[in-house]
């Protein structure tokens, strides 16, 4: 929140051919990119993004470019509209429709390999526990300032791994550049809101309201 700021020029990375929006993005796709490297997905195998916000929407496209089934929850039926136009992910799920029916419905009964919980809600990285196949794996992206539980029988029984991510690594932001100079990854068309430094103050407040339709606002100087 500031217009300048000190980095040592060993930290920056260059791109000849990337736009200044391009650039700004990478950081936010990067959180993503490095939740899939971890989850270790594989051209094959069905993933799940819980959550449609900037974060989520890096993660599914890492997801597609590994070659995987990639399935979509949120409760806004926008957003996951959004997600299939945009980003081609396989199938969407509204969370307040009974989603484990469509689901189960979606996977004939196995659930997806690797669930990446990405909507910063403890109760919905409880809930994530019970949507991963047996013998799959759950990546919280997502985190929070609380306590998380879950039970433990139905963790065994399903050989779960659990991993945690968070950030990203200068690989995974050389491999976000990478992607986009290539045409691979879309950072641009979420980007729904702009605003000129000075007006961030007044304009803030409303980008936290979902009925605004923000996705991602970017600050211009």
């Amino acid at each position: 929140m500031r217009e300048y700021m000190r980095v040592p020029v060993d930290h920056l990375i260059k791109s000849e051919k990337l736009s200044l929006d391009q650039m700004a993005m990478v950081e936010c796709l990067g959180i993503g990119a490095h939740a899939v490297r971890r989850s270790q997905l594989v051209e094959g195998e069905v993933a799940m993004i819980i959550g449609a916000g900037p974060i989520g929407m890096g993660i599914m496209q890492f997801a597609k470019k590994t070659g995987a089934k990639v399935i979509v929850m949120d409760i806004l039926e926008d957003r996951l509209k959004f997600c299939r136009d945009h980003f081609k992910v396989d199938d969407i799920i509204n969370a307040q429709r009974d989603p484990l029916k469509e689901l189960e419905s979606i996977t004939n009964g196995d659930y997806p390999h690797v669930v990446f919980d990405a909507p910063g809600n403890a109760k919905s990285m409880m809930k994530a526990f019970n949507l991963v196949a047996h013998g799959g794996r759950l990546v919280l992206v997502s985190l929070v300032q609380e306590k998380i539980t879950f039970y433990d029988p139905d963790f065994h029984r399903r050989e779960l791994t659990l991993m945690s991510s968070r950030n990203a690594t200068r690989d995974d932001l050389e491999y976000v550049i990478h992607s986009l100079e290539q045409g691979k990854v879309d950072a641009t068309s979420f980007i729904t809101h702009r605003v000129n430094f000075d007006k961030v103050i007044s304009q803030f407040e409303s980008w936290l309201k979902p009925e605004t339709g923000v996705i991602k606002a970017m600050i211009e100087l």
